[in-house]
């Protein structure tokens, strides 16, 4: 080959120089699609009614603030258990017998102070570690039904009947989604229920987490690829949770604007045979959160509400309430989801005309 022929080879292989700073296009592919949510959704009421951006600004502000420490603890909890190693351990203890796994799951889930938003982390971080589905499903569902500070305000606004069959409501409901979820698995479903950009960051986890060490170091701090493995987990989970929280109130923030509680009263403050469905349904968009649910609940039961129809919807509300739902979403696959909404609203029915037959018959 001639050096003429050469020279064109080069010519043709060569590749085209790069710009040295991004397109435009290749400005907003980079941006986060909730981010994209967010800018939309408020450029659309600041054109349809400026008035409201500066409240739904606000109510979304005071909502973050109010999960703020609950959320924190629960990122830093998963954060921690990835960067000792012990989340092999609480694999261990989550992967023995199903029965009494299942049955410890719903029982601490009932009784722990995590809300629907803040259990997500631990959640997130026990099905990344290996940790069987069923235990955790039954954990995840009972856990934002009570805890012990609901337990107090709930029994003083409710009546201690009333706040006993939530609390038995969250166990019992915990338990069905343990077992059934322990039975779809057998028959070969969910087999990997994360999510693929969250199954992605679990695999990176976990590939890190060898460099960093196989043993169990509860003081983590003394070596460096553990720091960072807890800086990083840190980092990756409050930027998942946060964004997606971050809409789920805006989205909260526009309902609570526009459907008032006066309307949830005209169609829930009877007792008529459908109240219970319609508070089941109307618990998922019309639901505030378990503290603010509270007083309402007190309020429509003295205007004639059955209570248990109250009882459904706090029960469907505090676990597929929108905040909730968006982040199960974000959180696992499709499967996963819908079986976690159809446990869900079947439960808090179910709940709902076992109380208010028990305390009618």
């Amino acid at each position: 080959m001639d050096g003429h022929s050469e020279s064109e080879v080069k010519i043709q292989t060569s590749s085209p120089p790069q710009p040295f700073l991004p397109t435009l296009q290749e400005r907003f592919a980079g941006i986060d699609k909730v981010v994209w949510a967010m800018a939309a959704l408020y450029l659309g009421l600041s054109l349809l009614a400026p008035d409201k951006v500066p409240e739904s600004l606000k109510f979304v502000a005071g909502a973050l603030v109010q999960i703020s420490p609950f959320l924190l603890f629960s990122i830093a909890v998963a954060a921690y258990a990835q960067a000792t190693g012990s989340e092999k351990l609480i694999q261990r203890i989550f992967s023995g017998k199903p029965v009494a796994t299942i049955t410890a799951a719903a029982l601490f889930g009932s009784l722990s102070p995590f809300c629907s938003c803040g259990v997500i982390p631990i959640v997130a971080g026990l099905l990344g570690a290996g940790v069987p589905l069923a235990p955790v499903m039954a954990f995840w569902i009972s856990s934002p039904l009570m805890d012990p500070e609901m337990f107090i305000l709930s029994a003083a606004a409710l009546g201690l009947p009333f706040t006993v069959a939530k609390t038995l409501a969250a166990f019992g409901i915990g338990l069905i989604g343990g077992f059934a979820t322990l039975a779809a698995v057998r028959i070969g479903w969910f087999h990997n229920p994360l999510s693929a950009g969250v199954g992605n960051r679990c695999e990176s986890s976990c590939s890190s987490e060898k460099k960093a060490g196989n043993g169990v170091l509860w003081r983590f701090w003394k070596e460096a690829p553990r720091r960072r493995k807890f800086t990083h987990s840190l980092g990756e989970n409050g930027w998942f949770l946060g964004k997606w929280l971050t809409l789920a109130f805006t989205i909260e923030s526009l309902m609570v604007a526009y459907i008032p509680a006066s309307l949830v009263a005209e169609w829930l403050g009877g007792d008529s045979w459908w109240t219970i469905p319609a508070a089941v349904a109307a618990g998922i968009p019309a639901y505030m959160n378990g503290f603010a649910a509270i007083p309402l609940m007190a309020g429509l039961i003295d205007m004639g509400m059955a209570e248990g129809a109250a009882l459904s919807f706090m029960v469907a509300g505090g676990v597929t309430s929108i905040p909730a739902a968006m982040a199960v979403f974000a959180l696992v696959r499709g499967q996963v989801f819908s079986w976690y909404l159809v446990i869900s609203l079947t439960g808090s029915l179910a709940a709902g005309i076992i109380y208010q037959t028990t305390i009618t018959g």
